[in-house]
C-alpha cells in the first residue's frame, strides 16, 4: 500500500515537473521570440558604429545604450545561433527600433559605410587632428604625428627644404571624405594635395613664404575678423622689423598645452603663464617660433600676405572677441582693464 502511495506520489511529483519545466519553456520561448521582434514600429535611423576589433558582447551592450534592442542577451544568443557572431563588419550603420534582432544580424554581416565625412576646422593643431582622425577611426593614434616628412619631401615642393621639422600648418582645414581605417600617407595625400591647390599658389612666389604661414597660424588663433587680421599681421611685422618680443598670446598656449588645445584642461593664457620656458614662448623670445601654432585657414594666409600699416603697436581680444587697438602701452594697459 505504502509502495503504491509512494509510487502515486512520484508521478505526481514528476507530472508537475514536466509541466513546471513546460511552462518554463513556453515563458522562455516566448520571451525570446518577443525580444526578436522591433522595439517599436515606426522608429527614425539612429547612426551605429562598429569599431575593428570590438567583441559580440560590446557591440550588443552598444545597440542597448541606443535603444535598438530589447535584449543584449538575446542579441548574443541569436548572433552565436545563426553562426553570425563572428562575421560582424566595422563600419557606420543606419539601424533603427523598427528593425527585428535578425534583421539588425543581417544589416551588421552584410558590412556599413566605411567612409566618414569629418570636418577639420580653421585653427586645429596636428596633434588636435590626429586625435580627431584617431577618435573616428580613419587612422591609428599619433600617426600622423609620427609620419615621415622625408616621405613626402619629393612629392611637396614646400616639404622640400629641410629646416621643416613638422606638418603644422599644413593641414589644410575643410571638410574631407575619408575611408575608415586608412594609412596616415592616404590621408596626408588627401590633406597636403588641398593644400597645395589653396594655399601653396597664394605662398609659394614667396621667399619668406614659411615665416608667412606662421605668422598666418596666429593670425588664426588670435583674430576672427579679416579686416583686424590685416591690421595685427601688420602689428606683428612691425614688432618684429623693430626687434621687439612678438607676445603672442597663442604662442603661450600652444607651448603650456604642448600643442594640444583641444583636450587642454586651460589653454587659456595668465600671467604666470608668460614665463614658461619654451621655444614657443614669443614674450620670453626674440622673432618667430619653429613652427605653425596651428593650421591656418586661406583666410587667414591671405590676411597674413596683406598686412595694414597702422598707427597701432597693442592689441587684444575683448570678452565678445572684438579686437581692441592701442597705439601704445599705456592705452594698452587701459584697455585691459575695460575689457578684460
Amino acid at each position: 500500500m505504502n509502495t503504491q502511495s509512494n509510487q502515486r506520489g512520484l508521478l505526481k511529483l514528476r507530472f508537475f515537473f514536466i509541466i513546471s519545466l513546460v511552462i518554463v519553456l513556453i515563458f522562455v520561448v516566448a520571451y525570446f521570440f518577443y525580444s526578436l521582434v522591433p522595439l517599436t514600429e515606426g522608429a527614425p535611423s539612429v547612426k551605429f558604429q562598429i569599431i575593428k576589433g570590438e567583441s559580440l558582447k560590446e557591440i550588443a551592450t552598444h545597440l542597448m545604450e541606443k535603444s535598438l534592442i530589447k535584449s543584449a542577451f538575446i542579441f548574443e544568443f541569436y548572433a552565436l545561433l545563426s553562426g553570425r557572431a563572428q562575421k560582424f563588419q566595422p563600419g557606420i550603420y543606419d539601424l533603427s527600433a523598427a528593425m527585428s534582432i535578425p534583421q539588425i544580424v543581417n544589416t551588421l554581416v552584410n558590412g556599413g559605410k566605411d567612409e566618414v565625412i569629418l570636418t577639420i576646422v580653421e585653427g586645429a593643431t596636428l596633434k588636435d587632428i590626429d586625435e580627431f582622425l584617431s577618435d573616428h577611426q580613419v587612422i591609428e593614434k599619433n600617426s600622423l604625428i609620427n609620419f615621415p616628412l622625408d616621405r613626402l619631401s619629393n612629392t611637396y615642393p614646400f616639404l622640400v627644404n629641410v629646416e621643416i621639422k613638422s606638418l603644422e600648418g599644413f593641414l589644410m582645414p575643410d571638410t574631407y571624405h575619408f575611408k575608415m581605417y586608412s594609412s596616415a600617407a592616404d590621408v596626408l595625400e588627401k590633406i597636403l594635395n588641398n593644400f597645395y591647390n589653396k594655399a601653396w599658389p597664394l605662398l609659394a612666389n614667396k621667399t619668406d613664404w614659411y615665416r608667412l604661414l606662421i605668422l598666418a597660424s596666429y593670425l588664426e588663433r588670435e583674430v576672427p575678423k579679416f579686416e583686424d587680421r590685416q591690421i595685427v599681421a601688420g602689428i606683428i611685422l612691425k614688432r618684429f622689423s623693430h626687434q621687439m618680443p612678438l607676445q603672442i598670446d597663442a604662442t603661450v598656449s600652444y607651448a603650456k598645452c604642448n600643442g594640444r588645445l583641444k583636450t587642454c584642461p586651460s589653454p587659456l593664457v595668465d600671467k604666470k603663464d608668460l614665463e614658461i620656458s619654451s621655444v614657443y614662448n614669443t614674450y620670453k623670445n626674440l622673432g618667430w617660433t619653429p613652427t605653425p601654432i596651428a593650421n591656418p585657414s586661406v583666410n587667414a594666409i591671405r590676411a597674413a600676405l596683406t598686412p595694414k600699416a597702422s598707427p597701432y603697436w597693442y592689441y587684444l581680444s575683448s570678452k565678445t572677441g572684438e579686437t581692441i587697438f592701442s597705439k601704445n602701452l599705456d592705452g594698452h594697459n587701459l584697455n585691459k582693464a575695460k575689457y578684460l
